[in-house]
């Protein structure tokens, strides 16, 4: 049965993977320069709103349904190992899984929840904010490859 079913598993996987590259490179590409550029009491509020907005259940259902399915598919290659494109399912897979959730669980929530907890007007706010773009944004250079990366893998194993 998985064996039907798993071109399109792929097919999805890439899909979602796909999306969320996007998403993450706009964010790397121009976004953050953006918030950057605004006075920080601004762009920490516009970021703050940002990371409320995102919180729902579309991007929920690409971001996370996309990682089970990256699960069901690292399994399936670690079966098929020595089937053509077992390879490129497997390391899709970890490369989303690693790369682009649990960075984004490890390190980009925890700061958005730092960046929640203060006053976008404070001394806090502004001092945060500098660091904050700069950790942040790294680490989105990260998902973003990862995103990517497994993006391409996928698209290998569909050959």
């Amino acid at each position: 049965m998985i064996g039907i079913l798993l071109p399109v598993l792929t097919f999805l996987a890439a899909l979602g993977t796909g999306l969320i590259a996007g998403l993450l490179f706009a964010f790397s590409a121009f976004v953050m320069d953006a918030l950057a550029r605004l006075p920080p009491e601004q762009g920490i509020a516009a970021m703050q709103s940002i990371n409320v907005a995102v919180l729902n259940p579309l991007f929920g259902t690409v971001f996370f349904g996309t990682a089970v399915l990256c699960v069901v598919l690292a399994v399936a290659a670690f079966f098929r190992w020595g089937e053509a494109g077992a390879i490129y399912l497997f390391a899709g897979s970890l490369l989303y899984l690693v790369g682009t959730i649990v960075v984004t669980i490890a390190l980009n929530v925890p700061l958005n929840n730092a960046l929640a907890a203060v006053a976008p007007n404070s001394a806090e706010g502004a001092g945060l904010w500098t660091r904050y773009i700069v950790s942040w944004t790294a680490w989105n250079h990260v998902r973003t490859v990862a995103a990517l990366t497994a993006l391409a893998s996928f698209i290998m194993a569909l050959r």
